[in-house]
């Protein structure tokens, strides 16, 4: 039977099969049986008589059929999103459907913003993406959601990034630390602390070296974690210190757990964008919400993580 013949649930089942070389995190991501999701994908493999999957050392791979349909897979997704915008549009904001996508720093705040938005509108649909910057950037040029929110806009990819708040990063100890009561440190005072930092490709992390390369240090590192709530428990624990989104620890801040330190040219203040691909046609929900982000995102952003940030939000980059 010709490929054409294919179903569209047999394709989506491929594609997030192929997105994720995984086929139980497709299943969960489908919200179905890893053997649902293995029958669909035995089906499509059928109908083009080649096998789209190898299994080589317990992970699957993408044969050179696969690699070839999942390019055509990924573009019936994305039209078949497009086509959602446009029925979203014709329905308007009653009943519509947002996709947002968030980087895993903006998860402290993200739900907040989402509920005050949802309760002025009722009967939408969120879905909520939260992920690290990467794969924030993978979702929006794939065209799998309708807006980002991230710090410093994808270089590469044409993006409308609009900003909306400030994003203070700062430096964090264990209360007992012996620098923790010192006030105007030096930040090469610190090149032969240890730092617990994000993994590469995090926008802390590229902004913390960032920082750093600007004053010619090097910090010394102890330990790589993709995770802002295991880098503030390794730093409760004295594991050593941090350079984080303030954003992240509000928290820990009120209640003493972890502490600030006085470090001169700090905190450094960067900002929150909303992000949407160049030219994509968004929903009238879509846009509604980004224009709640402009309009209310910082005061709540403020309200929901107990920091206060000096100065207005920068001028709008990329304004649509």
């Amino acid at each position: 039977m010709p490929i054409r013949h294919a179903t569209f649930r047999q394709l989506r089942a491929f594609e997030a099969v192929a997105r994720h070389l995984s086929f139980s995190r497709a299943a969960e991501e489908l919200h179905l049986t890893q053997p649902a999701v293995s029958m669909q994908v035995k089906q499509l493999e059928s109908q083009a008589g080649l096998a789209l999957f190898e299994i080589v050392g317990k992970r699957v791979h993408l044969t050179e059929a696969g690699a070839e349909l999942a390019r055509f897979a990924l573009e019936v997704a994305s039209r078949m999103k497009d086509c959602d915008d446009a029925l979203a549009a014709i329905r308007g904001l009653a009943g519509g459907r947002l996709h947002l996508a968030v980087v895993s720093t903006a998860k402290y705040f993200a739900p907040r913003l989402l509920s005050e938005f949802s309760r002025r509108h009722p009967g939408i649909t969120v879905k909520l993406s939260v992920t690290n910057r990467e794969q924030v950037i993978g979702e929006l040029q794939a065209n799998q959601v309708d807006l980002a929110i991230m710090g410093r806009p994808p270089r590469g990819l044409d993006v409308e990034a609009t900003t909306f708040a400030r994003h203070p990063h700062g430096i964090v100890a264990p209360p007992g630390h012996p620098l923790a009561h010192r006030r105007g440190l030096a930040l090469d005072r610190l090149a032969t602390e240890n730092f617990i930092i994000r993994e590469p490709g995090s926008g802390t992390r590229m902004s913390m070296e960032r920082v750093f390369a600007e004053r010619g240090i090097h910090p010394a590192s102890s330990m790589e974690l993709a995770s802002n709530e295991t880098i503030k428990q390794a730093v409760m624990a004295g594991m050593g210190i941090a350079f984080l989104s303030l954003h992240t620890v509000g928290l820990e801040l009120a209640t003493g757990r972890l502490v600030r330190l006085d470090v001169r040219g700090t905190p450094v203040t960067r900002d929150w964008h909303v992000v949407a691909r160049q030219g994509k046609r968004l929903s009238p929900l879509a846009e509604s919400f980004r224009a709640f982000l402009r309009a209310e995102g910082a005061a709540l952003i403020e309200e929901t993580t107990g920091v206060r940030v000096r100065g207005k939000t920068a001028a709008t980059a990329g304004k649509p």
